[in-house]
């Protein structure tokens, strides 16, 4: 198990980051969590240190929206990210994280210049399966080695302007199935290792308090406020994803 303070100091707030996300806070900000954690460890190892806290986290979720969530945009987005991950896996040891990063980056600059550029409001669209096939095989893809699905997701689910506990419920049970899918294919790489996971069983309790706490905040926020929200966390982690692809790449 991990002992260094350091460690911690960057590690809890990170899951409490995760967990607000999960509870329906402005979901972009748990993008950050791995990136902050790899101030003091590789990426790889944060990745998979958060994986079985964001399971149990998933858990809590479900039950917390339990329902509440768009099944047609479910049977789209679901199958899309297993394919997503299953590619992932396979181009794991030739897929580095700085083509991750600028690629996500890129996509969340993208969408949010171009929603806030445009003169009035943006369009709404509807249940799309080739959008939803497209970006969900995204999200997969980009979940799966540094939990980075959910600016890909949100390009597809924001403009249908769903209910704000519809569209929190349908990303909950997007990642559920997206983080267990993950988990075999962490093992067969060997990412959980005793230390890994001891450390993530530390952590482990953190995961409902973040969870209670962003669904706390999500009820009492209206819901353009929601949305605005995670048109700005979407454009700050872009940036910070574009930033740190660059300087990854420039190493």
């Amino acid at each position: 198990m991990l002992t260094d303070p350091l460690f911690y100091l960057c590690a809890i707030p990170a899951v409490l980051l995760y967990g607000i996300a999960k509870g329906g806070f402005g979901g972009n900000i748990a993008i950050l969590s791995v990136p902050l954690m790899t101030l003091v460890m590789p990426p790889q190892q944060a990745a998979a240190i958060l994986l079985p806290i964001l399971c149990t986290m998933d858990l809590v979720a479900l039950r917390t929206f339990r329902g509440r969530w768009s099944l047609p945009n479910l049977r789209i987005i679901v199958p899309a990210a297993l394919v997503g991950t299953v590619l992932a896996w396979v181009g794991f040891r030739w897929m580095s994280e700085a083509h991750i990063q600028l690629m996500i980056g890129i996509i969340a600059l993208v969408f949010t210049l171009n929603i806030w550029l445009r003169r009035g409001e943006p369009p709404t669209r509807g249940v799309s399966r080739w959008r939803g096939g497209f970006w969900g095989t995204i999200a997969g893809f980009t979940s799966f080695s540094i939990h980075a699905g959910g600016p890909p997701i949100n390009v597809y689910l924001l403009p249908q302007k769903l209910d704000k506990t519809l569209l929190m419920g349908t990303i909950a049970v997007f990642f559920a199935v997206v983080n267990f899918a993950k988990i075999p294919f962490y093992i067969q790489l060997g990412l959980f290792d005793t230390s890994n996971l001891l450390t993530a069983l530390v952590l482990l309790p953190l995961a409902p308090i973040g969870i209670r706490l962003g669904f706390w905040m999500l009820q009492r926020t209206n819901q353009e406020l929601i949305y605005q929200l995670c048109y700005v966390f979407l454009f700050f982690t872009g940036c910070k994803l574009l930033y740190d692809g660059i300087t990854n790449l420039l190493v």
